[in-house]
């Protein structure tokens, strides 16, 4: 309701308003003093609302500008305890001690026409105030109405592909893929997804147009155009808050201290009035929004600091019903955490079209916009920075003017180049000469200064004392200088004092780069050392700036090297977690080029030798703990360097198809990163491990998952600023992730608390997650399951292994799996140490809904026989689809069988892989699963039971089971069961001769057999066409005898072996003399041949030799580790390679050998030459 103060003295009574609840007609208990106010505010409005307007009110204007009124605001009454406790006057009136007058009814019609008022008027005031804009200055003439110039901007749902890389050097590229939206649709909620949207957040870079978006949004509003339930749009930006970020406001004194309308409106009405808070710019905030521990405030008119009042009202704790806008740079958007967001939009800036546009209204003549238009299209530089809106502005500025003089100037090709220019058109408009005058140079530093000490604080507006200190007089001439008034703007006065700002935060980053160059060229060591510490050679610094110190010793002591001085620069904008010196980094070094110094008049000029140190320092420099996304800005700084050395090799390593054999650099992968997330093409795979390059390179490739479909970044060493970065693929719209692999990395609680917000996110893809072995914490856990369990339609295959998941973390997986909307196939929990009952939990979830998994991996859970129950449970349902089983060493026993063998039994038709390895079944469990194996309906095609205990009793029941129909079969593993023994091979003998049998993997380490087995085993795989392609017979006692009755098989015609492994199996150079018989002469299918920990000597490798020598030999792995062999045995192998160039061999194994090193480095040389196949060299554990 109104609030208002005599226009006499500060004591002078205080009228107040009460609304009370009475019974219909409502009336309304008002002090006398009060009565003949609101009786002229009725008499006003009844006559013509139209005509009511700010300066009716007596003393508004007053309290709209006086900062001292609003610190002790009139207190506006309202029913319930929610009365100011400060107010101690009338009985009506828990206000005003100054209000103590007796109290009459009003009634309640009389106070709702005068909040009416009140809402009216505040939307006139935002028409009034967004109807017309300006660029560049607010200059008098330069003003025009706003649908005038205003082009539509195109926004997408979901959170930049570039969050966190891009800048203001240009914008994103659009793929076919995105969901656009209006800005009238922020509120909508989308067909496919439910729900009200009450907070968005809306990112992009500097300059794209947010500003403006809010603009048009709020003009929109306040001029009807779009119809809306929205009482009052209340427009409140962070610059502006930050001028009260130290003081105490309520939300309704916070509200009236920027919206002076609102003085009329009482507590009560804010909470039933729909609202809609804009807050613009919070990438410019100061204040300090904690989302985690901030108080709880639900009252109006509570008092608290402004940071405390936004967090409750984003949080939705204050005023729930109203709705929120949020705007910021990328780099600054996630300081509002996911979990408070209901809709995240990027402003994407202009495409062709639209920038098309833009300059033809912007220039109004077409020959002149065509001319433009052209040669934007001409630059790929241009056209990515012209997507944003503030560098059409510039590059219009600029391009006008050079397409309208006589003089030839070189196109602008880098952002340091557009920005000079800028300057300089900006100086001719005044002086009618292409070059600054000594007044205009002398401004300019001035501004710099300014610019410089300011951004180094994040300050973005200035106050009239702040340009005094730079020695700018604003009542002189300094602030009528050409270059001044086209890019440094008086905002709006803020508590009577005149608030400055340049026209646009790269302008400033740009003027503090001219200064502090100009700083360097003129030694001016106070202002460099005061911003990034002393460069005395002994002061503490990072090794490698010391290097290059010691390298690069000037005359002066005092003043560092170039290349020294900017790479602390460097090192100081990488530090900054906003990002906020980025920019003013690429600036600085755009200057060094002559070019731009001899536009700006600036002293220095370094030579080519100083140049190519720089950007040698900028390819060797290091960021082990930086954000990769902002290790990608020392690539930017080559290209302002106009230095293309890196990105033309990177060119040439995508299209040259050369692949993991290239060695790249550090800041040749922070290219590769960038390139990769601005390419058009979507990577189908990124796998980090496949890159030949340091494993800091490795990590500055992350950037682009962004924009690939398959990312595999195990045992990469990620931090959380590279599971920051993922979150932020995953939350993009569109997100391209569907495979995401982070197996084998520590991922502590903080970086799991970022990848849960990506995974929950609405526009999370992701259907394969892998974390294997990642240690992930109980509270780590939790948080993943939980953000699964929110976002359940996606994820079809989900890897856990080795992490220990503790019950609170299984009751979770339950819940994900009993979810109706869980799409789950593979669950793989392998080493994840389940106990009795967290293994029973899960199976019974399973039992609960099992329509969808078709894998399931228990490994090493204590699942044991009574666990087995609720696991037959799930098998036995008829919609069970269960493919692959395995329960490798899940404390089973014979009786886990007999329950286990009749649920397969029952609904065999689906699964196809079983694995019961070691686990005790002996052989009476074994027998309990023929029954299954043996069933018309059974589709098994891999069986492995190692280590089962089983015998020959066993072999027998499981060759008769299998043999009644073999046509499925391909993987059978039997291996570790000491007690198989000859016998047990005697009978899967059978099994082989049969004439439907498929196999194609037989696996028997480690079981006791002698030469007689391999007998055995060659007879039965000759007796016909035979489809086994792996033979493994390692660990066992073969002997050379053995391996001469196995060549037999390698000589047959019906053989098919591709993999034979021998290790351990007590061989000599006998066995290398036969198997070299078998396959020297003729072709042969052998491509695999392991012989490790046999004592095969410089003899047996010599008959191998013999081997690889011949045009018929198809070996592609030849594995000798451990057979002592010399150096004499590695020249022969060099030779026989050498001698063949067609050798098909691509991975030699020699580890565990006695070779020479210069042996060894010969046959390094093959693996480098291009002639010659070879690929893998392993020579050492």
């Amino acid at each position: 309701m109104l609030i208002h103060q005599d226009s006499g003295t500060r004591s002078s009574p205080v009228r107040v308003l009460r609304l009370k609840t009475s019974a219909t007609p409502r009336r309304t208990r008002i002090c006398v003093h009060q009565k003949q106010l609101v009786h002229d505010l009725v008499e006003n409005f009844a006559s013509d609302p139209k005509e009511m307007t700010r300066r009716d009110v007596p003393g508004e204007d007053r309290l709209s500008s006086r900062h001292s009124d609003l610190e002790d605001p009139p207190c506006v009454h309202r029913v319930s305890a929610s009365m100011d406790p400060s107010c101690s006057g009338c009985s009506g009136c828990s206000g005003r001690s100054g209000c103590s007058g007796p109290q009459e009814d009003v009634p309640a019609s009389a106070v709702e026409n005068v909040v009416k008022e009140g809402f009216d008027e505040h939307q006139t005031n935002l028409r009034r105030r967004c109807q017309s804009v300006a660029e560049g200055t607010e200059k008098a003439g330069n003003e025009t109405l706003f649908h005038e110039i205003y082009t539509e901007l195109y926004i997408t749902e979901g959170l930049p592909k570039q969050i966190h890389a891009q800048h203001e050097g240009g914008g994103s590229p659009g793929t076919p893929q995105e969901t656009p939206i209006s800005c009238h649709q922020m509120f909508t909620p989308l067909r496919d997804r439910p729900g009200s949207i009450r907070v968005v957040l809306t990112s992009g870079v500097a300059g794209i147009g947010k500003t403006f978006l809010v603009q048009r949004f709020t003009l929109d509003w306040a001029g009807g155009v779009e119809k809306s339930d929205v009482r009052a749009v209340v427009p409140l930006s962070f610059r502006e808050m930050n001028m009260i970020s130290d003081e105490q406001h309520s939300l309704l004194t916070l509200i009236q201290q920027f919206h002076p309308s609102f003085l009329k409106i009482p507590a009560e009405h804010l909470g039933v009035s729909k609202l809609l808070f804009i807050f613009d710019g919070l990438d410019e905030s100061k204040l300090s929004l904690d989302f985690k521990s901030s108080p709880v405030v639900s009252d109006v008119t509570q008092k608290t600091s402004v940071n405390v009042l936004l967090t409750n009202l984003i949080q939705g704790r204050l005023l729930p019903s109203s709705l929120v806008w949020i705007t910021s740079r990328t780099v600054a958007a996630n300081q509002i955490p996911p979990s408070c967001l209901d809709r995240v939009t990027e402003v994407r800036g202009f495409r062709e079209a639209q920038m098309e546009e833009y300059f033809r209204k912007r220039l109004r003549d077409e020959e002149l916009s065509s001319k433009i238009i052209g040669h934007v299209k001409k630059s790929k530089t241009l056209q990515v920075m012209c997507e944003v809106p503030i560098f059409c502005w510039i590059t219009a500025v600029v391009l006008e003017n050079m397409l309208t003089t006589d003089k030839k100037v070189e196109l602008p090709q880098t952002l340091t180049d557009m920005y000079s220019h800028f300057l300089m058109v900006q100086s001719k408009r005044r002086n009618e000469k292409f070059q600054l005058t000594e007044k205009d140079r002398d401004v300019l530093l001035k501004l710099g200064m300014l610019a410089f000490e300011h951004l180094k604080n994040q300050n973005i507006m200035f106050c009239l004392e702040d340009l005094q200190q730079c020695g700018l007089d604003v009542t002189g001439a300094s602030l009528c200088s050409g270059v001044c008034t086209e890019i440094f703007r008086r905002e709006c006065e803020i508590f009577q004092k005149p608030v400055f700002s340049f026209v646009h935060l790269s302008v400033q980053e740009f003027l503090a780069a001219v200064y502090v160059f100009h700083c360097y060229s003129n030694r001016n060591m106070e202002v460099l050392e005061d911003f990034i510490g002393s460069f005395h050679e002994g002061s503490a610094q990072p090794s490698i700036i010391k290097k290059i110190f010691r390298q690069s010793r000037q005359e002066d002591p005092h003043v560092p090297p170039l290349n020294v001085f900017l790479s602390r620069v460097m090192e100081k904008a990488m530090q900054s977690p906003s990002g906020h010196l980025d920019l003013f980094a690429r600036f600085l070094h755009g200057l060094l080029l002559e070019s731009n110094q001899r536009l700006l008049r600036l002293l220095g000029h370094p030579n080519p030798q100083t140049l190519q140190k720089v950007i040698s320092s900028l390819k060797e420099m290091k960021s082990p703990n930086v954000s990769p996304d902002r290790s990608i800005n020392i690539f930017h700084c080559l290209m302002e360097m106009k230095d293309l050395s890196v990105q033309q090799e990177i060119q040439d390593f995508l299209t040259s198809g050369t692949g993991s054999t290239r060695n790249l650099s550090e800041i040749h992968c922070s290219a590769l990163a960038h390139m990769l997330q601005m390419s058009e093409q979507v990577v189908e795979e990124l796998d980090l491990r496949t890159y030949n390059t340091s494993d800091e390179g490795r990590l500055r490739l992350v950037p682009a998952v962004r924009n690939c479909r398959a990312a595999r970044l195990s045992g990469c060493g990620l931090s959380e600023t590279h599971c920051e970065v993922v979150a932020a693929a995953l939350m993009s719209n569109p997100s391209h992730l569907t495979e995401l692999d982070l197996s084998n990395n520590v991922l502590e609680d903080p970086a799991v608390r970022h990848l849960s917000a990506g995974l929950e996110s609405p526009n999370c893809n992701v259907a394969a997650l892998r974390l294997v072995d990642c240690r992930l914490s109980a509270a780590g856990c939790s948080a993943l399951l939980s953000a699964l369990k929110s976002n359940p339609s996606h994820l079809t295959e989900l890897d856990l292994s080795s992490n220990v998941l503790e019950e609170p973390a299984v009751k979770q997986m339950c819940d994900v799996l009993e979810s109706p909307n869980s799409r789950l196939k593979m669950l793989r929990l392998r080493g994840c140490r389940l106990s009795e009952v967290g293994s029973s939990a899960l199976l019974s979830a399973l039992r609960s809904n099992p329509t969808h998994l078709t894998e399931l991996d228990l490994k090493d859970s204590k699942l044991q026989d009574s666990g087995t129950n609720h696991l037959c449970g799930f098998l036995k349902s008829p919609e069970c689809k269960l493919k692959a089983l395995r329960l490798e060493n899940c404390k089973l026993s014979g009786a886990s069988c007999s329950a286990l063998g009749p649920a397969l039994t029952s609904n065999p038709s689906h699964l196809t892989e079983l694995d019961l390895s070691y686990n005790d079944l002996r052989d009476s469990g074994l027998e309990q699963l023929c029954g299954f194996l043996e069933s018309p309906r059974s589709r098994l095609k891999n069986l492995r039971l190692k280590d089962c205990s089983l015998s020959g009793t066993g072999c027998a029941a499981l060759a008769s089971a299998l043999t009644s129909d073999p046509s499925h079969l391909t993987h059978l593993d039997l291996s570790w069961n000491n007690e198989l023994q000859d016998s047990g091979v005697k009978h899967l003998c059978r099994l082989l001769e049969a004439p439907d049998l498929k196999l194609k993997t037989l696996r028997l380490e480690h079981c006791s057999l002698s030469p007689v087995s391999c007998a055995a085993l060659s007879s039965a795989l000759k007796s016909r066409t035979s489809s086994l392609a792996e033979l493994d017979l390692s660990f066992n006692e073969l002997q050379d005898l053995g391996v001469k009755d196995l060549c037999g098989l390698l000589e047959s015609p019906e053989c098919s072996l591709r993999t034979l492994r021998l290790q351990l199996c007590r061989l000599s150079e006998i066995s290398c003399a036969a198997l070299a018989a078998a396959l020297k002469p003729r072709p042969s299918c052998l491509t695999h041949l392991d012989l490790s920990n046999n004592d095969l000597h410089h003899a047996g490798v010599k008959h191998l030799c013999g081997v690889l020598e011949g045009p018929l030999c198809s070996l592609d792995t030849l594995k000798l580790q451990s057979c002592r062999l010399s150096k004499t045995c590695c020249s022969a192998l060099l030779a026989a390679l050498k001698s063949n160039p067609a050798s098909q061999l691509r991975e030699l194994d020699l580890r565990d050998n006695n070779l020479q090193d210069s042996m060894l480095k010969q046959l390094f040389d093959l693996v480098e030459s291009p002639h010659h196949k070879l690929q893998t060299l392993r020579w050492q554990e």
